[in-house]
């Protein structure tokens, strides 16, 4: 048995498919919640098939948001997010004082980062497609990956605002 399949997220190693990818994402954020992360970054071309709209990940989000926490979410388009996943929207709505959002349109999609960094641990999807990649404490791997990320933010420009102005 897994890390993953065991429950711990703390050194979770290898993940492979949609399922583990999902279930990995949502202890992270119990996690993040539990431990009191004080920043993440979010990144991926659409977050399209992130678990972001489930009520438990926005009861998550909710506990670990009250501490005064930053959020950085990375994507080439918000798209997918704004049609299928509303109880994110109107918790990033809620939250927008601690939540960044960015568009990178620099950096073609194919090539966007799929990946959750935090100060304690991170996670990289190395192929979308079938949804495999590698997750854990090493530091090595956080600092890479924070590297890249930051990179990746400094191409990029503010987008899913929290509210929409109109005439």
């Amino acid at each position: 048995m897994s890390n993953l399949e065991s429950g711990e997220l703390s050194d979770a190693g290898p993940f492979s498919g949609p399922t583990e990818f999902a279930e990995l994402i949502r202890r992270a954020l119990v996690s993040a919640a539990q431990e009191g992360w004080s920043s993440m970054v979010w990144s991926d071309p659409n977050f399209e098939d992130w678990p972001l709209g489930e009520r438990a990940v926005i009861e998550s989000l909710q506990t670990w948001a009250r501490g005064g926490r930053q959020l950085v979410m990375l994507a080439h388009n918000y798209d997918s997010v704004l049609r299928h996943k509303p109880r994110l929207v109107s918790w990033r709505r809620t939250w927008d004082h601690i939540v960044e959002c960015r568009v990178c349109k620099t950096v073609d999609a194919s090539e966007m980062p799929s990946a959750l960094w935090s100060p304690h641990w991170a996670m990289r999807r190395l192929d979308l497609v079938r949804s495999t990649g590698v997750a854990g404490l090493e530091p090595q791997r956080r600092v890479l990956l924070k590297e890249e990320l930051d990179e990746c933010r400094r191409q990029s420009a503010p987008g899913f605002s929290a509210t929409t102005l109109g005439l």
